[in-house]
């Protein structure tokens, strides 16, 4: 009888690794609002986030985001439905760096402004800004600040926005945001903080802090007779 081969015991196999939910707003609200009880007045007193869904490409909401930048909104709004239209509807990269100048200011565009634009598509198209869904993912919020920064034009609230709107990262903590800062002060009864002052009261949100800056906006409006603003509707 031949020898019985030695066999060794099956193993069972490795499991996948198990992926991580993404925590909704909603649910994240209702996390903060057990641990501090500001939060869960302001969760009782106006519900969930409500954030608007992005209606633009990464790349298109930050043209948007430029073009309205230091304008009255229904400035603004004009000149950059003037842009879309000389643009054909294909807000790209390509499509703005084959505009000439001409198009562009006659659009209503500053000369700082088309340079700003322009940058942006440069450093889109030679990857310097990555805007790929599938890249980005992969980057932290830091790197993404770092990257949307190097653009001329483009500062820290501004690639701020874009991570907590466009991209729906919940641990974005504008803390140079005036709004975001006198809604602290006025939610929290304290006297309005400095951006610096504000940085370490946001640690015992993490990593939530997209959240508590929502909640801090609509604090402005319910406590600050502020007008509602795009960022709360």
């Amino acid at each position: 009888m031949p020898p019985t081969p030695n066999v060794r015991p099956s193993e069972p196999p490795t499991p996948p690794a198990c992926r991580v939910p993404r925590v909704s707003h909603a649910a994240a609200a209702r996390i903060l609002a057990a641990r501090d009880p500001v939060m869960a007045h302001l969760v009782a007193q106006v519900g969930a986030p409500r954030l608007r869904r992005p209606l633009d490409s990464h790349f298109a909401a930050l043209v948007r985001a430029i073009t309205f930048q230091q304008l009255a909104g229904s400035a603004a709004a004009a000149i950059h439905a003037r842009l879309v239209t000389a643009l054909g509807n294909d807000v790209t990269p390509d499509a703005l760096m084959s505009l000439s100048d001409e198009a562009l200011r006659a659009a209503g565009l500053s000369g700082n402004k088309a340079a700003s634009l322009r940058d942006l598509a440069s450093k889109v198209l030679d990857g310097t800004v990555v805007l790929s869904p599938r890249k980005l993912a992969r980057e932290g919020d830091d790197e993404v600040v770092t990257r949307l920064s190097s653009v001329r034009g483009v500062g820290r609230w501004t690639a701020e926005m874009f991570l907590l709107f466009q991209l729906r990262r919940l641990d974005v903590w504008p803390t140079g945001d005036f709004g975001v800062r006198r809604g602290y002060g006025l939610a929290w009864d304290v006297p309005m903080p400095s951006a610096r002052d504000l940085e370490p009261l946001g640690d015992v949100f993490r990593p939530y802090r997209s959240v508590v800056a929502w909640y801090c906006w609509r604090a402005t409006e319910l406590y600050g007779r502020a007008a509602k603003s795009a960022v709360t509707t």
